[in-house]
């Protein structure tokens, strides 16, 4: 009987520390309890063209010569194209609820436009290709912490260069086979929501953060494809895991 009451208090004492434990705050690896911290991301990537059409934009394109290149348009759009990034995060907090962030990260990504003319044999999809650094500067406004969770919401402001690219790739080629693309650099606003998870040694944070382009983001050229655009815009839609 005394056996059974001895085993059946630390059966107790064992599962009230189990539970206890369980229900203890993570510690996240500490990123919260300082100043600043490091991190890095991976992001999956979508984003089209928001095509500004010239007036004029469905006229036969004829080459300085007065060769017909294409005939009329029927119409130009942008389907979604996919790409990812890698990035290096750097975190300061200025309250307990607000920090500024800096992610800046590599790239990766397609971008494509397509051309449907009253001869469908010319039909053509052009990729802009390029491999571009971005460097964001953001504010980053928590809420308070749930257990394990924080929900935050995020808003700032983009810088992209192209680091490489196909300036000059079509400089030889036929007008029929001319390239649409991009200017060097250009600045987006931003704006995400996600939530911060708290484990043991680290903190997770999975984001969907919504950006787009501040003015015009194509080289204007005269060819048969960039020649019936008026603006580029682009929108991006991105999936990230921020690890802390």
């Amino acid at each position: 009987m005394i056996k059974t009451r001895y085993l059946l208090t630390l059966s107790l004492l064992l599962c009230a520390d189990t539970i206890f434990a369980q229900s203890a705050p993570k510690w996240g690896g500490g990123a919260d309890q300082k100043d600043y911290s490091f991190g890095f991301s991976f992001s999956y990537v979508s984003s089209y063209f928001k095509i500004d059409k010239n007036a004029n934009w469905r006229n036969p394109f004829y080459d300085t010569d007065g060769t017909k290149v294409t005939d009329s348009l029927n119409s130009i759009n942008s389907p979604n194209s996919q790409g990812f990034a890698v990035g290096f995060l750097y975190r300061r907090m200025l309250t307990e609820h607000l920090e500024a962030r800096v992610n800046p990260g590599l790239l990766f990504a397609d971008r494509q436009i397509t051309y449907t003319y009253s001869n469908s044999s010319l039909n053509v999809t052009k990729s802009v290709q390029a491999t571009q650094f971005d460097l964001p500067l953001s504010l980053k406004l928590k809420s308070d912490r749930i257990h394990d969770i924080r929900l935050y919401v995020l808003g700032g402001v983009k810088y992209s260069k192209a680091i490489s690219g196909k300036a000059n790739a079509d400089i030889d080629k036929a007008p029929i086979d001319k390239l649409v693309k991009n200017i060097g650099g250009f600045a987006s606003y931003e704006a995400a929501f996600g939530c911060d998870i708290y484990f043991e040694f680290f903190k997770l944070s999975p984001e969907v953060k919504l950006s787009n382009s501040f003015g015009d983001v194509m080289r204007h050229e005269n060819n048969a494809y960039s020649s019936p655009i008026n603006k580029l815009g682009l929108h991006t839609l991105t999936f990230s895991l921020v690890f802390e």
